[in-house]
């Protein structure tokens, strides 16, 4: 009976008095919208980067090999000076890790540029993505072909002038044109096109499928890398528990191939996804150990003002609880209703909260490329958090309206 008539008197004073009501609320609201948008997009980061972002960049299951990071920060002018010094990756390191390999691996290269790219019929497509790769490099990037075929490993040893386009760049050079089987121009150069790839999407609102992938050693290898060089070696592991130490065994035959003593540092650098994606990891980490600071504030806040408000509204009420009181009423019953009006109030701000904290969340997956899902593990913490937050506030004001004097009660105007 008490539950029930302090959630109706809560829900009363919320109809009556709306503008109060929402001022009162505003500091629960904003902490509860504050944790929901934060944890959702940070979620959502992570397991973009760790899935979608990880496996377009490096592959999965894969040790990637190149001449230095792929992320520096803080690097001094000295460090940069080192780094530009290493001698630059081969395809005969490629071939050497193929050959040597212990372990069943899938070793691929890679080297890219940008440039614009001229169909048969004169249309110009521009900013495409020309990449000079080894066969491999289709199953490591899982690519699949939606019209026509990959190129060969007879093909890639040839050096033919063959290509690979993606979806993006067949329907801007050759939109309504069956693209098998004509003439792409790559810096003036024409290669036969005998495959266009599935769409895959974007990453960081960056088209995947505006690019062309031509055999490694074919005429590409005169504006991706010249004389022999490759950007990256990427090999992904056959089976995903011998990762590391395929890690290692490429790291051995590096050091043997660049002559490097065991005490000299390596001139090149070997990732995985997980050890690229580590600066992730601490930006995460902070945003999560900060969260519960900021959420805190806000939620002190409201809780301050809503215990405010329910002083305001014993004091409204001191003839009420007089004569409830002089009927029979016991502390404890005063106690609680004010305890459940408080928390009453202080449950719907957190569910207004995490109402826009939901809408928010929709917007920056509406707008971006971030996932922005909400787990109910967060819904449910934000409500419990309203939750208590009200039940504290109004500890106070139910104290103090339980220890009105029922006669002086009686007598206040």
């Amino acid at each position: 009976m008490y539950l029930w008539e302090g959630v109706a008197l809560a829900f009363q004073q919320i109809r009556t008095e709306k503008l109060k009501s929402f001022f009162s609320l505003l500091g629960v609201i904003l902490g509860v919208m504050f944790l929901i948008v934060v944890v959702t997009v940070v979620e959502g980061l992570d397991r973009y980067v760790r899935e979608d972002f990880s496996s377009q960049i490096f592959g999965v299951n894969t040790v990637t090999l190149r001449r230095w990071q792929s992320v520096n920060f803080n690097t001094s002018r000295e460090e940069w000076r080192e780094r530009v010094r290493r001698p630059r990756l081969t395809l005969q390191d490629a071939d050497a890790i193929r050959d040597q390999l212990s372990l069943p691996a899938r070793v691929g290269v890679e080297s890219e540029t940008g440039s614009s790219v001229v169909g048969d019929n004169g249309i110009t497509a521009s900013g495409v993505r020309v990449t000079g790769a080894s066969p491999e490099i289709f199953q490591i990037r899982d690519y699949h072909v939606a019209q026509g075929r990959l190129f060969s490993n007879q093909e890639a040893e040839a050096g033919a002038a063959v290509i690979v386009i993606g979806a993006e760049t067949a329907n801007r050079v050759y939109e309504g044109l069956e693209p098998v089987g004509r003439t792409l121009r790559v810096r003036g150069f024409p290669y036969r096109i005998i495959g266009v790839l599935e769409e895959e999407g974007s990453l960081f609102g960056q088209s995947l499928d505006n690019m062309v992938i031509a055999p490694a050693r074919s005429p590409i290898r005169s504006i991706t890398a010249p004389r022999g060089f490759v950007d990256t070696i990427i090999i992904q592991a056959i089976d995903p528990d011998d990762l590391r130490e395929i890690q290692l065994e490429v790291e051995g035959i590096m050091r043997v191939r660049r002559r490097l003593r065991p005490t000299q540092d390596p001139n090149f650098a070997l990732e995985t996804a997980d050890e690229a994606i580590s600066f992730w990891d601490n930006i995460s980490r902070i945003l999560f150990t900060a969260l519960p600071m900021l959420v805190s504030i806000s939620l002190v806040v409201g809780g301050i003002v809503i215990m405010n408000i329910m002083l305001v509204s014993v004091m409204e009420r001191t003839r009420e609880i007089g004569v409830r009181k002089a009927l029979g009423a016991r502390r404890r019953d005063i106690l609680s209703q004010v305890l459940i009006e408080s928390a009453t109030l202080s449950t719907v701000g957190a569910g207004f909260g995490v109402a826009v904290g939901l809408g928010i969340a929709k917007a920056v997956a509406a707008v971006s490329p971030v996932p922005a899902s909400v787990a109910p593990r967060w819904i449910t913490l934000g409500v419990l958090l309203g939750l208590t937050v009200g039940v504290i506030a109004g500890v106070y004001p139910a104290a103090r309206a339980s220890k009105l004097d029922p006669v002086d009660a009686l007598r206040y105007e």
